[in-house]
C-alpha cells in the first residue's frame, strides 16, 4: 500500500498540499455562492421596489431557477471538459471566471443595477456547474481508496459551513447601511483569495486527453444519463445522492417558515436551527471516517436513511406546548417546553445525514470509471438540480392544498423509508454490509493488525483459520476491498447467512465426495475471479473447528495458485472460539453473554509469492500468528 493511504486521522489531509489548496478552493467558493446568493435575495424582497417594478416573489423566485438552470444546461459539457483538460489547470481558469464575475457583481451592487445581479447569478450557477465534476473528480486522484472517506467528508462539512457561513455572511453585510459596498468588496476579495489557493493545487492529469467534445447540451444530457444508468450500482447511489439534496433543500428552504408559523419564533431561532443542522451534517460527515474504519463503509447509508426517517418523524410530533401572539426569541424558545426535543431532532436529522450522504459519494468515485469520473458527476448534478427543482415543486403543490410544514416533514420522512426500501431492494449490498456492520461493531470489538499488507488493487488470495459461522462476515467488514469467500455450500446456504453470502457474491464449494460437480465449479469462480483483480478469501481447513484447535489445512489453495498464480496473504482470527456463532458446546445463553462486546483480533502477514506456496506451510504460518495473539493476552 502507498505512503499516502496509510491510515491516520482525517485532519493529517489538511495539512498536505494535495488536498489542503483544493479544499481551501472550494470552501472559498461555495462560501461565495452564498453569499452572493442571499445578498441579492434579501436586497430583491427588501429593497426590490427601489429597482423593479415586478413582485419581489417573483424576481425571488427567478433569481433561484436562475442559479439551478445551468445544472440542467451545462453540466453535461462540464464534464466532458473537465475529463479532457488537467483538472488543476481547469479550477484555476473557473476561479479566474469567478473574479470576473465578482467585479462586474461589485459594480452591479453600487450602481442598483438589480437585472444585471440576476444575470450575474446564472454567471455564477454557471461556474459552479462546472467546480462541480473537477472538485469530486479530483478527489479520487489524489487520494488512495481508504482516504476516499475522510477526503470527501471533510468536503461535505466544508462545503456545508461554507454555505450557512455565506447565506448568514450575505444577510448581515446587506443589511448594514453600507451593505452594497461591503459585499462588493468581499466578494472580489473571497474570489481573489480562491484564485490564489487554486494556483497551488497540484497539477492533476487529464483522464481522456482526446476526449472530442460533444457541444449538443440535450444530447450530451441524454447521454449522461443513460452512461449514469450503464453502471448500476453507481446510478442509484447517484439517486440516492439526489435523494438527499431534495431533502435537504426540503429542510433548509422550510427552516424559516417552520420557525415562525409553527414554532412562533424570530429569526435568531431560525438562525440556531439552521446552523445545528449544518454542524450536524458537518459532524455526521467527519464521524463517517471513524466509523468506516478509513474504507467505503456503504453500510452506514442504511444506517443514516434510517436514522433521517425516525427523526423526521418524530420533528412531527415535536410540537411547542404555547402559542404566542408574538414571535419569540432564542432566550424564551430556550425555556419553552418541548425546544430541546426540536433542537435534537434537527441535529441529528443533519448527523445521519452526513452518516447517508458520504459513503455514496465515496463510492461513486470508487465504482466509476476513472476516464469517465468528471461526466458521472456532471450526470450526478443534473440529477440533484433536478431532485431539488422536485422538493421546491411538492412543497408549492402541498403547501398551496393545506398542508402545514410539520405536515410536509413527516411526508418527506416516509417517502425516506420509502426511498430507502427501494433502492436497497434492488442493490442488496447496501443492506448486507449495514449488517455486517452492525455485527462489527454492536457484538464485538474488532483489533485489526495489518491491514495494509493487502493490496489495493489486483488479484491475491486470503488464507485464514476457520472458528465461527460469521468468519466471512467478520474478515469482509474489516477489508476495505470487497472480498469473494469461498464458503461450505451447507454453511452458504444457512438461512440467516444465505442473504449475506449471495449479496456478498461468495462461491459455494463441496467435498468432492459430496458434490464433485460443485467442487470444481468453485475452482472455476475462484480462477474467474482472480482474472477479473478480486481478492479471493479461503478456509483452507474446509470446516469449523470444533474444539477450538485449528484442523489440517487441505491442498485446495495449492490447486488455486496453480492456476492463477497471485500473492497469498496468511491470516489469523482469534477470539471468537466460544462465542454463539462457534461449535462451542457450552450453554448457548451464557455463550452469547461472555460474547457480548468481546475482543476479536484479526492478523494479516505480508503477502508470500504463489512459487513454493504449500497447504502444509500456511497452516503453520497461520498457527504461529494464533500463538502469537493468545500470548498477546497473557495466554
Amino acid at each position: 500500500m502507498s505512503e499516502q493511504g496509510k491510515p491516520e486521522g482525517q485532519l493529517r489531509l489538511l495539512r498536505e498540499r494535495r488536498f489542503l489548496p483544493f479544499f481551501v478552493t472550494q470552501f472559498l467558493g461555495a462560501f461565495n455562492d452564498n453569499v452572493f446568493k442571499n445578498a441579492l435575495i434579501i436586497l430583491i424582497a427588501f429593497q426590490g421596489a427601489q429597482f423593479s417594478d415586478i413582485d419581489t416573489n417573483t424576481l425571488t423566485n427567478l433569481s433561484a431557477g436562475l442559479f439551478i438552470l445551468p445544472f440542467f444546461l451545462l453540466s453535461a459539457t462540464a464534464g466532458q471538459l473537465i475529463d479532457k483538460t488537467d483538472k488543476s489547470l481547469s479550477m484555476q481558469r473557473i476561479k479566474m471566471l469567478e473574479i470576473g464575475i465578482m467585479l462586474c457583481a461589485a459594480w452591479a451592487f453600487h450602481a442598483g443595477e438589480l437585472y444585471l445581479l440576476i444575470a450575474l447569478l446564472f454567471l455564477m450557477g454557471a461556474q459552479s456547474t462546472l467546480f462541480g465534476p473537477a472538485k469530486y473528480s479530483y478527489i479520487p486522484q489524489h487520494l488512495a481508496d481508504n482516504e476516499l472517506v475522510a477526503g470527501n467528508a471533510l468536503v461535505q462539512m466544508g462545503t456545508f459551513v461554507a454555505i450557512l457561513i455565506g447565506t448568514m455572511a450575505g444577510g448581515l453585510l446587506i443589511a448594514h447601511q453600507d451593505g452594497r459596498v461591503l459585499v462588493s468588496v468581499v466578494l472580489v476579495v473571497i474570489a481573489v483569495f480562491g484564485f490564489i489557493a487554486s494556483l497551488v493545487i497540484p497539477k492533476t492529469p487529464a483522464p481522456c486527453p482526446d476526449l472530442k467534445i460533444n457541444w449538443n447540451l440535450f444530447s450530451e444530457t441524454w447521454r449522461n444519463i443513460a452512461f449514469l444508468h450503464s453502471n448500476r450500482t453507481v446510478f442509484l447511489s447517484v439517486l440516492g445522492i439526489s435523494w438527499f439534496w431534495f431533502l435537504g433543500a426540503t429542510y433548509l428552504v422550510q427552516l424559516p417558515n417552520y420557525t415562525k408559523l409553527t414554532l412562533g419564533a424570530n429569526e435568531q431561532v431560525v438562525t440556531l436551527l439552521l446552523t445545528l443542522f449544518t454542524l450536524g451534517i458537518g459532524s455526521g460527515s467527519l464521524l463517517c471516517n471513524w466509523l468506516s474504519g478509513q474504507k467505503v463503509e456503504i453500510g452506514l447509508v442504511p444506517f443514516g436513511s434510517i436514522g433521517l426517517t425516525l427523526f423526521g418523524i418524530d420533528l412531527f410530533f415535536a410540537r411547542p406546548t404555547l402559542e404566542h401572539s408574538e414571535l419569540i426569541g432564542l432566550a424564551a424558545f430556550w425555556q419553552q417546553a418541548g425546544s430541546f426535543r426540536i433542537i435534537f431532532d434537527v441535529v441529528l436529522i443533519g448527523l445521519f445525514g452526513g452518516f447517508y450522504i458520504v459513503p455514496l459519494f465515496a463510492l461513486v468515485q470508487q465504482r466509476s470509471d476513472k476516464e469517465h469520473l468528471s461526466r458521472v458527476i456532471a450526470g450526478n448534478n443534473i440529477l440533484n438540480a433536478l431532485l431539488m427543482v422536485l422538493s421546491a415543486t411538492l412543497a408549492i403543490v402541498l403547501l398551496g392544498a393545506g398542508v402545514s410544514i410539520a405536515q410536509l416533514f413527516l411526508i418527506v420522512a416516509i417517502l425516506n423509508a420509502a426511498v430507502a426500501v427501494y433502492i436497497f431492494t434492488l442493490v442488496p449490498e447496501f443492506l448486507m454490509r449495514f449488517l455486517v456492520w452492525i455485527l462489527i461493531h454492536s457484538i464485538y470489538h474488532v483489533r485489526k493488525q495489518g491491514l495494509e499488507n493487502i493490496p489495493d488493487q489486483g488479484p491475491a488470495v486470503l488464507v485464514c483459520n476457520h472458528v465461527s459461522y460469521v468468519d466471512a462476515m467478520i474478515i469482509g467488514g474489516c477489508i476495505r476491498r470487497p472480498v469473494r469467500f469461498v464458503m461450505y455450500y451447507k454453511i452458504y446456504q444457512l438461512p440467516l447467512l444465505h442473504f449475506v453470502s449471495r449479496t456478498a457474491r461468495a462461491i459455494p464449494i463441496a467435498g468432492g465426495f459430496e458434490n464433485k460437480a460443485l467442487m470444481e465449479q468453485a475452482f472455476d469462480q475462484v480462477e474467474q475471479a482472480l482474472q477479473e483483480g478480486d481478492v479471493v478469501c479461503i478456509f483452507p481447513e474446509g470446516r469449523l473447528t470444533s474444539d477450538g484447535q485449528m484442523n489440517q489445512f487441505k491442498s485446495g489453495i495449492e490447486r488455486i495458485v496453480k492456476r492463477m498464480p497471485v500473492p497469498v496473504i496468511p491470516m489469523c482470527l482469534y477470539g471468537l472460539w466460544g462465542s454463539a456463532f462457534s461449535r462451542h458446546r457450552g450453554f448457548i445463553l451464557w455463550r452469547i453473554i461472555n460474547g457480548f462486546r468481546s475482543t476479536i483480533d484479526l492478523t494479516i502477514s505480508k503477502p508470500q509469492p504463489p512459487q513454493g506456496i504449500s497447504a502444509q506451510g500456511l497452516q503453520a504460518q497461520v498457527a504461529d500468528m494464533c500463538v502469537a495473539s493468545a500470548r498477546a493476552r497473557g495466554y
